[in-house]
């Protein structure tokens, strides 16, 4: 036990210094990028407005607001102070409204998207693999060069060919937005179904690459385990076909198990070319939005969260891994 705190620890200390490091460049980078957003802010606001003296003032009354008139050291410590009370202040491209608002808007239109579309490509993709590992034949012949394909195709290039053969073309599907621009959120079954059929095509567009890495993965775990030891032991010891595989693919599955974690701990951060490319009102479209209307606040909110899920997700792994690998026990007990 002794072993395994001291792994434990070292594991803690890095994750909170990659975190340390994270947060300063979350905080520096967006502010680096050319430009003024606060003026473009007071030029919206000041339209029709021919008194400069008026407009000026609009304008130190926004600096101030924003605190973009405080030195970069000030802004910092004030930064830290207001996240640690889970204020991000307002936004700039969307403002009155805060980052907070902005933000509970658009995560769970990701969150939706993406989990349900990790969980089904990883579940087709596996059981692809390790039937075309254990069928082998023509099966795995066809399916293989396929998979291999669909998983070194671009992420935005899948979307594309969805959008422009099933939308453009075919015209099954629509090609933007989350619902229809004439409806207004609510339960109506005509709101419900609007999202249903706008969900199609970024949601496929995330599964069919999952499909293939998945099923790539599970293939090879599958064939090296069905020629491992333990199973021709188990053959000559006569027993059953089919038990012998429950164990072989359950072995298999382990690191696409870690893999499914990665995937759900990064799901806040993932699906950016589909939500762009579909203008799918999620986070990814989100952070579109901020870099192009140079929204310090939301984009520094938005890489922070998916920062944090990136480091949870690799941080909890690896102390889950500590306690179900033999081999890393034996090595701390060394």
């Amino acid at each position: 036990m002794k072993g395994y705190r001291k792994y434990f620890l070292s594991k803690l200390l890095w994750f909170l210094v990659t975190f340390v490091f994270a947060f300063l460049l979350n905080f520096i980078l967006p502010r680096l990028m050319p430009g003024d957003p606060v003026a473009a802010i007071v030029a919206r606001m000041a339209q029709g407005m021919s008194n400069s003296t008026g407009v000026q003032r609009i304008y130190q009354q926004y600096t101030e607001l924003f605190g973009t008139n405080r030195p970069m050291i000030e802004q910092f410590f004030l930064y830290v102070r207001n996240v640690a009370r889970g204020d991000f202040g307002f936004s700039f491209s969307a403002y009155p409204r805060t980052v907070a608002d902005v933000l509970r808007s658009s995560i769970w239109w990701t969150i939706c998207l993406q989990f349900p579309a990790i969980i089904v490509g990883w579940l087709i993709g596996n059981t692809l693999g390790a039937v075309a590992a254990y069928r082998k034949g023509g099966f795995d012949k066809v399916l293989m060069p396929v998979m291999i394909f669909v998983s070194n195709f671009p992420a935005f290039g899948m979307a594309v060919i969805l959008l422009v053969v099933f939308g453009a073309g075919l015209k099954w599907f629509p090609t933007s937005g989350g619902y229809g621009f004439d409806l207004i959120p609510n339960f109506s079954w005509k709101f419900i179904w609007s999202v249903i059929v706008h969900y199609q095509l970024p949601f496929w567009s995330i599964v069919l690459i999952a499909i293939g890495g998945q099923a790539i993965g599970m293939r090879s775990m599958s064939i090296y385990e069905l020629n491992a030891d333990y199973v021709k032991y188990s053959r000559f010891m006569g027993i059953k076909d089919g038990k012998i595989v429950g164990y072989v693919f359950r072995n298999a599955m382990l690191p696409q198990v870690t893999g499914l974690a990665l995937s759900i701990g990064t799901m806040v951060g993932g699906a950016l070319f589909a939500e762009i490319i579909f203008s799918y009102p999620g986070l990814g479209y989100t952070i579109l939005n901020s870099v192009m209307g140079q929204d310090y606040p939301l984009i520094s909110a938005t890489t922070l969260i998916i920062t944090v899920m990136v480091l949870s997700a690799n941080f909890i792994i690896e102390i889950l891994y500590g306690f179900i690998d033999p081999r890393i026990k034996a090595a701390q007990a060394d």
